[in-house]
């Protein structure tokens, strides 16, 4: 925990000085007008932004991994994603000219459908597979996504579905994203459930013996999954992979009790997209490279060394 929060330490200092327009500690006790501008309507905001969607992301991943007990299970592997993606399209075809807050419960809804979908598929096949798990939920999520191409080429709408797909904190400025405050709620919610999930995530049988709704407890962690998964996709836009590598990274060193590693694994989804964020703004600046163009890149290989770790382990 002490090396995600130096990381998270260190990398909000870059997020609040790295940029096109110069901000230093310098300039700033001078009162420079232009980099305390930037400061106030660009770089706090950013920060801010990128610490709500990577805490909240995290927590996403961690209470799907435990409430379906499977580690590969993610808001990016089991179609949560696109279906946020999709909810947004259907707003902008449906309500063309809606606000945010609309785009915003529509993308919930989709959300939630997708997400509840794919845990009925899983249950109608009866799939046990660690591995197939999830490589189903990426082909569930190539369909919705193939279904939310086809709108958006008819309606002409395609550069929008790549802006909602990668997700970039280049847009955030003051006034846009506060939507992502409402994050916090679901924080709130999976803390005060932490225990009951990790219950759930010792089995059906195992929990009913300890007088807990396993059902329920279930599906309110999915809700809370689903929810913050299409919050952050509506207002920066997807981040791959982040809820599947940062929970295996912490339950690989700190075990499953969620009501001790969930803080821990906010911190270090935080700290994890800070990084990629501020290593895109630097790469090719005053260019940009998104967030989750970086995080899809090191996730995937994480992903796939994961996958081989577990085949090895089976076969042991």
């Amino acid at each position: 925990m002490a090396i995600a929060l130096v990381g998270l330490v260190v990398a909000s200092v870059l997020s609040l000085l790295v940029g096109v327009v110069a901000v230093t500690p310098s300039l700033l006790i001078d009162g420079d007008a232009a980099a305390s501008r930037a400061l106030v309507i660009s770089r706090i905001p950013r920060l801010v932004a990128l610490l709500l969607a990577g805490s909240s992301l995290a927590v996403a991943g961690v209470i799907m991994q435990q409430v379906t007990r499977n580690r590969f299970v993610s808001p990016s592997t089991s179609g949560t994603v696109e279906s946020a993606v999709l909810g947004i399209v259907l707003a902008t075809l449906v309500l063309p000219g809606s606000s945010l807050l609309v785009r915003m419960l529509v993308a919930i809804a989709t959300s939630l459908v997708g997400t509840f979908a794919f845990i009925g598929l899983l249950r109608r096949i009866r799939i046990v597979d660690v591995i197939v798990v999830p490589l189903l939920g990426l082909m569930f999520g190539a369909v919705v996504s193939a279904i939310t191409v086809f709108l958006a080429y008819r309606a002409d709408l395609l550069q929008l579905v790549e802006v909602w797909t990668t997700g970039s904190f280049s847009r955030v400025l003051r006034g846009r994203y506060e939507p992502l405050y409402a994050v916090l709620a679901g924080g709130i919610v999976a803390y005060l459930f932490a225990a009951r999930f990790t219950v759930v995530g010792m089995g059906e049988h195992f929990a009913k013996n300890l007088g807990i709704d396993h059902q329920a407890v279930m599906n309110l962690g999915l809700v809370v999954a689903a929810v913050n998964t299409a919050i952050v996709v509506v207002v920066v836009g997807a981040i791959p992979f982040l809820g599947l590598v940062v929970p295996n990274v912490i339950s690989m060193r700190f075990g499953d009790d969620l009501q001790r590693t969930l803080p821990i694994t906010a911190l270090t989804g935080a700290a994890f997209v800070l990084v990629c964020d501020v290593v895109g703004r630097i790469v090719r600046h005053p260019y940009e490279i998104p967030v989750g163009t970086i995080a899809g890149v090191v996730g995937a290989v994480v992903f796939v060394v994961l996958i081989l770790r577990a085949r090895t382990d089976l076969a042991a």
